[in-house]
């Protein structure tokens, strides 16, 4: 399991100067990600992905909930017609709430793609700045020296706190 480490960076500098000591303490390419506002010239830095930028995993899973919600309701107000309860049944139910469940999935996603990640609000100011948002998926074993690693070598640095449950897949 990984934790997720949060770091705001004066420039862009001192982000290729961690990067490079993140990767010589072989932390892998693809836990790191960089995150500034646009028109900041990131260069070779490994940028966040659009699964970390937006709230797309977010909304999906909202829309998943609520679509399938509906579906269901749906499809169980419509059991208690006559000639349309009979037609429907349970597994119309189940037809309903699964088809409503992908299309609220879809729409919802849709939208998401499109917001900037909820998760990532707190640290909105600093970015406006003109700051460098730095996060690194690390095992927890490793969090301490991790955290120890930058701070100590970058002053002008400001540890932002982890985050306890990170995504599986981005």
């Amino acid at each position: 399991m990984r934790r997720r480490l949060y770091f705001v960076l004066p420039d862009v500098g001192s982000a290729e100067t961690i990067e490079k000591e993140l990767l010589l303490a072989k932390v892998d390419d693809p836990h790191i990600h960089f995150l500034a506002k646009d028109g900041i010239n990131l260069r070779g830095l490994h940028i966040a992905n659009l699964l970390q930028r937006s709230d797309l995993l977010h909304g999906l899973g909202m829309g998943l909930v609520v679509g399938g919600i509906t579906g269901a309701a749906v499809g169980l107000a419509m059991s208690f017609y006559p000639q349309l309860g009979d037609l429907i049944g349970l597994g119309g139910i189940l037809v309903m709430s699964v088809f409503c469940a992908m299309v609220g999935a879809w729409v919802s996603g849709m939208i998401a793609v499109s917001l900037p990640n909820s998760r990532l609000r707190r640290f909105q100011p600093a970015i406006d700045r003109g700051e460098i948002l730095l996060m690194i998926d690390v095992p927890m074993r490793r969090v301490k020296e991790i955290r120890e690693l930058i701070m100590s070598h970058h002053p002008e640095v400001k540890a932002k706190g982890q985050e306890a449950q990170i995504p599986a897949f981005p």
